[in-house]
């Protein structure tokens, strides 16, 4: 499914993990099994790719076009394929736009650049230098991706609403502000734009709680793991059922305990391990500076799959 400028980002997008083999070179056939057991799930709207559950950090940029080439041949006939760019320069924006507009892909996951983390928030022109790096060289939709504001990668509110006015292929963000309040507001304030812009959630430890504030979708790396139940909670909420809803929650809260517990660093490695114990991956390699999780760490995480009730075999 090739990349338009008219695709609007919504509804629950899974994003994909990255396997590595024992050599720590991607494990091309288990990155396609991934991707078409998730495209495979009734009710996703699309799958995110290089972003922070690929451990994207870790990629290089031969790897993040190849990671487009595998994803496009294998489930890109199907859903719309989102690409994270993530880089703290500018420049290698520009030339990982331009290949994945080329790929074929769908829309484009802006990560803030790290460069911006200790000031950034004092020099507004230097997030509007980054993303007219981007939208000057693509009309690919773009997803701006809201970091906490603790973490100096956030955007204030003035800069927040001034990039989404100012660029008009920013269709919609990923809210990661961590701020209930915040999170609130900018589901507001974006939605009473001339040009309204979308709000995705990725607030998946609190993710009942988030959806019913009036996001547009979610888009999240437990849906890795578990997009079906995503879809359920997304359901419910549209169709008004708070008490299905709640029932999902429940089932989720024990999968927020072993994805989000610290340190948060983990979290997708977990991903990855409780896909191994769930038979869709054959092994949890990761690349360092992240490490394999202790024997213990990998129990606690079976446990919280069987509290939920979600066994191997179990139909993602």
């Amino acid at each position: 499914m090739k990349g338009t400028k008219h695709y609007q980002p919504k509804g629950v997008i899974p994003a994909s993990l990255m396997p590595f083999g024992a050599n720590l070179e991607i494990d091309e056939a288990a990155y396609r099994s991934h991707l078409r057991e998730l495209a495979l799930v009734d009710g996703i709207s699309a799958i995110t790719i290089n972003g922070h559950a690929a451990e994207v950090h870790a990629l290089t940029l031969s790897e993040q076009e190849r990671s487009l080439e595998l994803a496009q041949d294998e489930v890109g006939d199907q859903i719309p394929l989102i690409v994270g760019i993530s880089t703290p320069s500018s420049i290698i924006a520009t030339q990982l736009a331009i290949t994945a507009a080329r790929g074929g892909a769908s829309a484009l996951l802006v990560f803030p650049p790290e460069s911006m983390s200790r000031g950034g928030q004092q020099r507004p022109e230097m997030a509007i230098v980054h993303f007219e790096s981007i939208a000057n060289y693509t009309d690919l939709p773009l997803i701006l991706f809201q970091y906490p504001l603790s973490s100096g990668l956030g955007y204030p509110l003035s800069t927040l609403l001034d990039l989404c006015q100012r660029f008009p292929t920013i269709r919609a963000i990923k809210d990661w502000c961590n701020d209930p309040v915040l999170h609130e507001l900018h589901i507001r304030e974006l939605h009473a734009l001339d040009r309204s812009v979308a709000v995705l959630t990725t607030h998946s430890a609190w993710l009942l709680s988030s959806l019913v504030l009036g996001c547009d979708g979610l888009l999240s790396g437990a849906g890795s793991v578990i997009a079906d139940l995503q879809v359920a909670i997304w359901r419910a909420i549209q169709a008004e059922n708070l008490g299905a809803a709640q029932q999902v929650s429940n089932r989720l809260y024990h999968l927020t305990q072993a994805f989000y517990c610290n340190p948060l660093l983990d979290m997708h490695n977990r991903m990855k391990e409780a896909l191994v114990l769930l038979g869709r991956l054959p092994a949890a390699h990761v690349r360092p500076p992240l490490v394999r999780l202790q024997p213990n760490e990998v129990q606690y995480i079976g446990a919280q799959l069987e509290l939920a009730g979600i066994s191997k075999g179990t139909q993602i």
